[in-house]
């Protein structure tokens, strides 16, 4: 098994999230900012090219063992969208503080869905694992979470689209669950425990 790995991503969020699921394991996640590992480019139109492309890259220029995500929201009523472009969804002018993304992109969001009565979506994560650079075997794993997005936002915790998000089964959104209980049911946490087990059958 991988004891130390770099994490692909300058996101905080996913940094903390991803810190708390590998502790268990014994592996050191390191985040690609604190070895001045710049961002990857995301030019690709799913999630697991650009998975793939952000983890070649990290282990490119590290020389470690990488891992990145790509994950997003995707609503059936907006025909998958924002999908891919999740974080980068509300353009310049969406009339909220340029430094708060995730303000503008749930107010997208929202407005995009005014009058829709159709609003089942589902958060995915898709996960890369290379072991370096040009590894011709990477291990891909994939976890869908499924919701529905409502207008007012709920709850304090999480990041990105979760105070939008209420999880099937529940009658609370993303970000009113606990990191406790969030790492557990979310697409990020199902996509690691199948990567986790994908390792573990390749050792």
């Amino acid at each position: 098994m991988i004891d130390r790995l770099v994490v692909a991503s300058n996101n905080p969020g996913k940094l903390r999230e991803f810190a708390a699921l590998f502790a268990p394991l014994g592996i050191e996640a390191i985040a690609q900012g604190t070895l001045g590992i710049g961002e990857a480019e995301e030019p690709h139109p799913t999630f697991v090219e650009n998975a793939l492309a952000k983890a070649r890259h990290a282990s490119a220029a590290s020389g470690l063992a990488a891992l990145a995500d790509d994950s997003g929201l995707c609503v059936d009523a907006l025909d998958g969208a924002p999908g891919v472009r999740s974080a980068r969804y509300a353009e310049a002018g969406a009339g909220l503080a340029r430094d708060d993304q995730d303000a503008r992109n749930n107010a997208r969001l929202v407005a995009a869905l005014d009058g829709v009565a159709r609003r089942s979506a589902h958060f995915v994560c898709v996960l890369a694992l290379v072991r370096r650079a040009d590894d011709p075997e990477p291990v891909i794993a994939t976890g869908r979470w499924p919701g529905t997005i409502v207008d007012a936002p709920r709850g304090t915790q999480g990041f990105g689209y979760d105070p939008h998000f209420l999880v099937d089964g529940l009658d609370r959104t993303a970000a009113e669950l606990g990191p406790e209980i969030k790492n557990r049911m979310s697409h990020r946490a199902m996509a690691l425990r199948r990567l986790i087990d994908l390792l573990k059958a390749d050792r």
